[in-house]
């Protein structure tokens, strides 16, 4: 993994050690006091440069174009507001998408199975254990944003989305969140209208290529602002649950890729 990972600087081969729960303790603060934290640096500048060159003609010629419009819920109707509400307003978001068994030769997959990877993350988010997904497809994840491409605002059905950006635009695709602008007791769909509408201003986020970041946003909205110029933004993102055995179902997998297998 030496690699792959910037191990002098975040020492996940050493767990236990004191500069492993030195890392663990500043990612826990973090993620308690901002809602996610970022690890710049995390891969090694020539992982990232292979890694980039082997994605970039796949996303041309492999990847499945994912283009639809949906409001910030992703549900087609929510029972408590009629369907004119502002904050059941629609966005366009598209990206090209490459699933793990179209880069299993990648050191993507090779982070992602290695176990201290895992049990980092866990220790960061105080879970007894994270597993890997048995689903062939959806266990890792590359999207490509091209020109004009976002992922418009929404509401992660995970409690932790954990990703690497690969490339960064020259322009645009930038990381924006209102962090906490609902609860599990409060929807405060007024507050979601208030954002969609631009009442509110969002926080922004520039991360540099080879930075891992980990967000809590089930009750963070968020987006990705459209790509600017030829340069794609490309960022991997890795699915861990806290049971083994996840896969996605026939449905779901046609809905994000557009293939069952």
């Amino acid at each position: 993994m030496h690699d792959i990972i910037n191990l002098n600087r975040y020492p996940l081969d050493q767990p236990e050690s004191a500069g492993w729960w030195s890392l663990i303790n500043e990612c826990r603060h973090r993620l308690a006091s901002d809602g996610l934290f970022n690890l710049p640096g995390f891969i090694c500048d020539n992982a990232i440069a292979t890694t980039v060159e082997q994605l970039k003609p796949l996303l041309l010629t492999d990847a499945y174009t994912h283009s639809r419009r949906h409001n910030i819920y992703f549900k087609p109707s929510i029972e408590d507001l009629p369907a004119s509400h502002a904050a059941l307003t629609e966005f366009e978001t598209s990206n090209r998408t490459l699933c793990a068994d179209q880069i299993s030769q990648s050191a993507l997959i090779q982070l992602y199975e290695w176990a201290p990877f895992a049990r980092f993350l866990a220790a960061v988010m105080d879970k007894p254990e994270l597993f890997t997904m048995d689903d062939p497809m959806a266990r890792v994840n590359v999207m490509g944003y091209f020109e004009d491409c976002a992922l418009n605002w929404h509401f992660d059905r995970s409690e932790f989305t954990t990703t690497l950006l690969l490339q960064a635009p020259l322009a645009g695709g930038e990381f924006e969140y209102e962090r906490a602008l609902r609860s599990d007791t409060d929807p405060n769909y007024e507050g979601v209208a208030d954002l969609l509408e631009g009442r509110r201003t969002p926080a922004r986020l520039s991360l540099n290529p080879g930075t891992l970041n980990v967000f809590r946003g089930r009750n963070t909205a968020h987006r990705v602002t459209p790509v600017e110029g030829h340069k794609q933004r490309i960022i991997a993102v890795f699915s861990y649950y806290e049971q083994p055995g996840v896969c996605f179902s026939k449905e779901e997998r046609i809905g994000f890729y557009g293939r069952a297998s």
